[in-house]
């Protein structure tokens, strides 16, 4: 196993060139070497005395090199006394970057003033640090940097409340690189990704329309198939009850809690997703929901559906999809989720006589077609 280099010991003649105040150089390999035995934890109590005071009028060196020297060595240094710190990443880029990015003797506090006054290239520095706490990202948020903003979004050490995830959403949406951030985040809500899908979605549209040969309406139906397919992947049969009821209730305010989204959800198995739902639209606990939607007589399903004002044309096909998400279980064996859809799928299409015998796992979209043809 590999460690870290011993330090070289600071010498008489070390001591007597800094004294001497010679070139800029020469004090920064000397500031090198002190801070370096610092870090190392090699001096006693009253020479790390000493070296605190060193550093102390270091920081003020007119020398950039100097202080260059200095932060990049003391930048992960626990110890740093806190204004030796502070002044190095209060000073010009060059010197506060390491300090920034690294060291952990800076407060929250001191992050969100510098990322305030500060310019683009510190901005980013406190965006990349291993842990950023919410309070800081907030910070980074309101700058305006688009470039900041991405690299936080982007940093799996950043804390980011859903609050700061809807702004960012909302203030930063034209900005590709903030997208393609968001996009990649592991830990994003489900209700952030709809609402990530669906201002991507709605760019893609205006599209379409503008630098192609799509009629409007015809756009706007890929790009609803399109969301839908999304919304309904970023349903992970992890998430808890409360990150689902989120979703619904974001997807019913916009209007997006849709009788295709619906079926969507009954076409995958998902029937805890389509059980929130219908809590959701009709107002009723879900507890009461479920008792209704599964009632062996299907004799709740109706009034429920009727409740929730959806398509009278689409319940037959809604309770066809219900009886057999309910009788139809997963194999158990490789790929047995895609095999539950093909089955599902194929059984739905058999209750409206479809003369099709086999069709893709997830072709979801010819049944939407022929359910539509039916609705019209």
């Amino acid at each position: 196993m590999s460690t870290k280099p011993t330090p070289p010991m600071l010498t008489q003649a070390d001591v007597a060139r800094l004294l001497a105040d010679p070139s800029g150089d020469v004090r920064a390999k000397t500031a090198g070497k002190i801070a370096g035995q610092f870090d190392a934890h090699q001096l006693s109590p009253s020479e790390r005395k000493i070296a605190e005071d060193i550093f102390r009028a270091l920081v003020k060196d007119a020398e950039e090199l100097v202080r260059e020297a200095l932060s990049a060595q003391l930048k992960s240094s626990t110890d740093l006394p806190h204004d030796v710190a502070l002044s190095l990443a209060l000073d010009i880029d060059s010197v506060a970057l390491p300090m920034l990015k690294f060291s952990e003797v800076l407060t929250d506090e001191d992050l969100i003033e510098i990322v305030r006054v500060s310019g683009s290239a510190k901005q980013v520095a406190v965006a990349q640090r291993e842990s950023v706490s919410a309070k800081v990202s907030d910070a980074v948020v309101d700058t305006g940097n688009v470039n900041a903003v991405a690299r936080l979004v982007g940093n799996e050490g950043a804390s980011i409340s859903d609050a700061a995830l809807d702004r960012v959403i909302d203030e930063y949406q034209d900005a590709p690189a903030i997208a393609d951030s968001l996009a990649r985040r592991s830990d994003l809500p489900p209700a952030i990704s709809e609402r990530l899908v669906s201002a991507l979605s709605e760019r893609m549209q205006n599209f379409l329309v503008s630098k192609h040969e799509i009629s409007p309406d015809v756009a706007s139906n890929l790009i609803l198939q399109t969301r839908e397919r999304a919304t309904m992947n970023l349903v992970d049969y992890g998430s808890s009850d409360t990150e689902l009821d989120n979703l619904v209730q974001q997807l019913h305010r916009k209007d997006r809690l849709t009788a295709s989204l619906l079926l969507r959800a009954l076409c995958v198995g998902d029937l805890n997703f389509f059980e929130r739902a219908m809590s959701c639209l009709t107002g009723l606990p879900v507890n009461n929901v479920r008792i209704l939607i599964h009632d062996k007589g299907m004799l709740g399903l109706e009034p429920l559906y009727l409740r929730a004002k959806l398509p009278k044309t689409l319940f037959p096909a809604f309770r066809a999809a219900v009886q057999l998400v309910v009788e139809t279980d997963y194999d158990g064996g490789h790929n047995d989720r895609e095999r539950y859809i093909e089955r599902l799928l194929e059984r739905m299409l058999t209750q409206f006589n479809d003369p099709a015998k086999r069709i893709a796992p997830n072709d979801i979209e010819y049944l939407m077609a022929k359910l539509q043809q039916i609705a019209a």
